[in-house]
């Protein structure tokens, strides 16, 4: 049996963008192009794909993953690792849930306080999440702007912070709102909210077109990310990232 590639991406959830990626740099190629120029997959390719999964979840790079597979080690024992870190990977997901779950009990406390509650300990906002991966990602890929970063955070206070998750939040259900009227990302109000974003994270550093439709990809594809977009509106990460795009295009290019 075999499957196309628009039912694989259905299946599975990855973009048939993403499928023609990993043909391209030969990390899952068809099993065979038919003559219409679409691309088919039979079990083995699907059972290479969940792997592929697996390891992107871990957080191994396109090219490590390749690695693995090519390397034709036992898939039984790739799986028990996969496992152990799985259920590593568990154990910090359930601190992070208490987390949230103890920040709703907090604003839910203090809802008729002020128009925006306050937190009375803002550390137990970021409890749970593992950002060391994203400071050695963006120490590698953008070393001066990572250094300004920085040093501009090394100037907050905490009260700096949490007055900035604050408005972060804000502005992603002004967001959320604008998908929700249906408002095309180019309309300019929506344009208006995204340059306020863009001027946000100018206050770290500095992307150009390229780094921050970039950005805004890794709000759809890390799995964080996309996990705090998404407990605001379904779908918002991919608004949000498509506005970025827009603006990136109109204004940065």
């Amino acid at each position: 049996m075999a499957w196309s590639i628009a039912d694989v991406a259905r299946l599975s959830g990855v973009t048939s963008r993403t499928l023609r990626h990993y043909d391209e740099i030969g990390l899952l190629p068809p099993a065979w192009i038919g003559t219409n120029g679409h691309r088919y997959y039979e079990e083995s390719d699907l059972l290479r794909l969940q792997q592929i999964l697996l390891m992107r979840e871990l957080d191994l790079g396109l090219r490590e993953i390749a690695a693995v597979l090519d390397s034709q080690v036992d898939q039984v024992a790739v799986l028990r690792e996969h496992r152990r870190r799985l259920l590593v990977e568990r154990n910090r997901l359930t601190t992070l849930a208490r987390t949230v779950g103890r920040t709703i009990a907090e604003l839910e406390e203090r809802k008729d306080e002020d128009d925006m509650a306050k937190i009375n300990r803002p550390e137990n906002l970021f409890e749970g999440f593992d950002v060391s991966r994203y400071e050695a990602d963006a120490r590698e890929r953008w070393p001066q702007e990572y250094e300004q970063s920085r040093q501009f955070t090394d100037t907050l206070t905490d009260q700096d912070q949490e007055r900035m998750q604050r408005e972060s939040t804000a502005q992603m259900i002004r967001m959320a709102e604008f998908m929700a009227a249906g408002t095309p990302v180019f309309d300019p109000a929506v344009q208006t909210e995204t340059d306020a974003h863009y001027q946000g994270i100018c206050r770290f550093w500095t992307p150009n077109a390229a780094a921050y439709k970039g950005l805004g990809q890794t709000y759809t594809d890390d799995p964080q990310f996309r996990s705090a977009y998404d407990k605001v509106a379904a779908g918002l990460a991919e608004y949000q990232r498509d506005a970025m795009a827009a603006y990136a295009d109109a204004r940065l290019s």
